[in-house]
């Protein structure tokens, strides 16, 4: 896997950007986690004065899990396909709420099992297609799911080079909360079935067929919980290595990257498990109805910004919560202090 650098935030930055918070006019703390965000924020570029985020990006990572071949999904595997040419229309959910957030959508096929043609929106970085059925042996071999994570890597390293200062993750992939459900399982520990949620909305019976699928899927592939790349080479999916990747990348580059829902925080535990230092890089957006979501979030020490009761994926909560960061970047940046405006302080 290729080799990167990230540096975690220096605490002198969250002091300074503290004290330009508390001189502005308002009650000190008063505009709660704006506030936090903003401060963070300005860890991260490693800027007094951050600029404003005027470019922001989406990458919804699509790839097919060969698990679905096990009937946990209320859908079949075409839908992948089909969703990706949705998402090039403009027509999906994180299509409208990525508009609204002012960011741009990359489609990113990573491992489709299908050849687009045609296509010249979509970024075809295909590792492999579709992974294999995980309840039968791995899903990847291990240097697809590196090459999974590098591919990542490269896509952060170049849209950083196209000047975009803010990242979000999403991804498209049917039976892939199945394989989040297992990495979280396997790298925290927790029972499958505590990890488990119903996905698309699949009934109790089905439920508890996917528990067993899974659970079987980890006795049989007996994944490190120790080696985050193993974990992934053998219980994940090409669009979950891919989102970890991009993360990676984008911690490098002193990029924030806006983590949407339980697909792409299992991209982001791996991604953490690889570099712990990552995690300064990261926003999470939302709490997912996914029960297996916060028990990763809480592993990483991640608190979400919005519990909305999505469940959709895409990156429709990681474009909701931009829209809130930038908001603490703004009055960071736009709110005047005391000194300027010209009001008096509290009386000490």
């Amino acid at each position: 896997m290729k080799k990167l650098t990230i540096e975690p935030i220096r605490t002198v930055l969250l002091e300074t950007a503290q004290t330009r918070l508390d001189s502005l006019t308002k009650p000190i703390g008063s505009l709660g986690r704006l506030e936090e965000f903003a401060r963070k924020l300005v860890g991260i570029t490693g800027m007094e004065i951050p600029s404003p985020l005027s470019k922001k990006a989406i990458f919804t990572f699509a790839g097919d899990h060969g698990v679905t071949e096990e009937g946990i999904s209320l859908y079949p595997k075409e839908v992948t396909e089909q969703m990706v040419y949705n998402f090039l229309r403009g027509g999906a959910g994180i299509n409208v709420l990525a508009r609204h957030a002012g960011a741009d959508v990359v489609v990113v096929d990573i491992g489709v099992d299908c050849d687009f043609t045609g296509q010249p929106d979509l970024l075809i970085r295909k590792v492999v297609r579709g992974t294999k059925n995980m309840r039968k042996g791995p899903a990847m071999t291990r240097e697809e799911a590196e090459q999974c994570i590098n591919t990542g890597i490269a896509i952060a390293m170049e849209y950083a080079d196209k000047g975009y200062s803010m990242f979000g993750t999403g991804d498209m992939g049917i039976g892939n909360t199945t394989a989040s459900s297992a990495i979280a399982a396997a790298v925290t520990g927790r029972p499958v079935s505590e990890v488990t949620g119903r996905g698309t909305g699949i009934s109790d019976e089905a439920l508890k067929h996917k528990i067993k699928v899974i659970e079987d899927s980890i006795s049989f592939n007996k994944p490190d919980p120790k080696d985050p790349i193993d974990v992934l080479s053998k219980v994940g999916g090409a669009e979950i290595g891919g989102i970890a990747g991009l993360i990676l990348g984008a911690a490098s580059r002193r990029i924030p990257v806006v983590v949407d829902g339980f697909i792409s925080t299992a991209g982001a535990l791996i991604a953490y498990s690889i570099e712990p230092a990552a995690i300064d890089y990261m926003f999470a957006a939302h709490n997912s109805v996914e029960t297996g979501h916060k028990i990763i979030l809480d592993a990483m020490g991640l608190q979400p910004i919005l519990d909305l009761g999505l469940r959709l994926g895409e990156g429709t909560g990681a474009a909701l919560a931009m829209f809130i960061i930038e908001g603490g970047l703004k009055i960071y940046l736009e709110m005047a202090t005391f000194d300027e405006a010209g009001v008096s302080k509290e009386l000490l």
